[in-house]
């Protein structure tokens, strides 16, 4: 079991959404928790809100998608906070589109935010993580399984992700270092995420859990030694289904969306080649 008293605990994204769930609920439980994000008014609020549970708890303004910046803001955290026992690389950026309707500045946004950015914020604290027998949890997305329609960059960047988060936990358990490694893959929560500007209007008809719902699979997570959890977790079924039948998997996504697309008034996408 996962006990938060006193631990260390960095979670990325977190002035809004899932972040700052899961900051003030490991707050309330004891963790001193590090918060970081662009905006520094809502990152304010929730510090605000965590420092009655937690006042050693603190706040670093961070635009993550500077990876240069990336080492120097892991030395600051590993020197201000004396070392980290968790780090939750939670911060993620969507991006619904047909596959070929996306930009290639979109292309390298969500690939900077969702894959570069937490890889190398990782390393730049994995010897404080390795110091202090420490945990990392990233968290990727049911998308990474399950191949949704309308969101082939996204999904991608979170199967990658998850792919790093695999094999970095092989090699760390090949060199015997003291490092859980975990990914927490959500499905439809009630966050900005799915109100994200600049999106195609989702074709989920899944009911959306609230953002909180996030916090005990990672308690949970954390109190095991599981590569990956779902949320809820009855995805857990699914991914199995898709890797006995793939091709029927696929063809039953596309079928179930032309199906969706017709139940809302709204026409198939336009493809390449097609006249427009």
């Amino acid at each position: 079991m996962f006990d938060p008293v006193g631990k260390r605990v960095l979670i990325t994204g977190s002035s809004a959404g899932l972040g700052a769930e899961m900051a003030r609920g490991l707050a309330a439980r004891g963790a001193v928790v590090g918060i970081c994000g662009r905006r520094e008014d809502r990152l304010a609020e929730v510090l605000a809100d965590i420092h009655s549970f937690s006042p050693q708890s603190r706040s670093w303004a961070v635009d993550l998608a500077d990876l240069d910046a990336l080492d120097s803001f892991a030395e600051s955290v590993t020197q201000e906070f004396g070392g980290i026992d968790v780090l939750v690389n939670n911060a993620g950026i969507p991006k619904r589109r047909w596959a070929w309707e996306h930009r290639p500045d979109e292309i390298s946004d969500v690939l900077r935010i969702n894959l570069e950015s937490p890889i190398r914020l990782t390393l730049g604290l994995l010897d404080s993580l390795a110091n202090n027998s420490g945990q990392i949890v990233f968290v990727g997305s049911v998308a990474a399984r399950l191949s949704p329609p309308a969101e082939a960059v996204y999904a991608s960047s979170k199967a990658a992700i998850t792919a790093f988060a695999e094999c970095l936990r092989v090699d760390l358990s090949i060199a015997g270092t003291p490092i859980g490694v975990h990914v927490l893959q959500p499905g439809v929560l009630d966050t900005e995420l799915f109100a994200h500007p600049d999106n195609d209007s989702s074709l989920s008809d899944i009911e959306a859990l609230p953002a909180s719902a996030i916090l005990q699979p990672l308690i949970d997570l954390l109190g095991s030694n599981m590569v990956e959890a779902f949320v809820p977790d009855w995805f857990t079924d699914l991914p199995p289904v898709k890797t006995g039948d793939p091709e029927g998997f696929l063809q039953g996504a596309a079928e179930y969306t032309l199906q969706r697309l017709s139940d809302l008034g709204m026409t198939p996408p336009v493809g390449p080649g097609a006249t427009k």
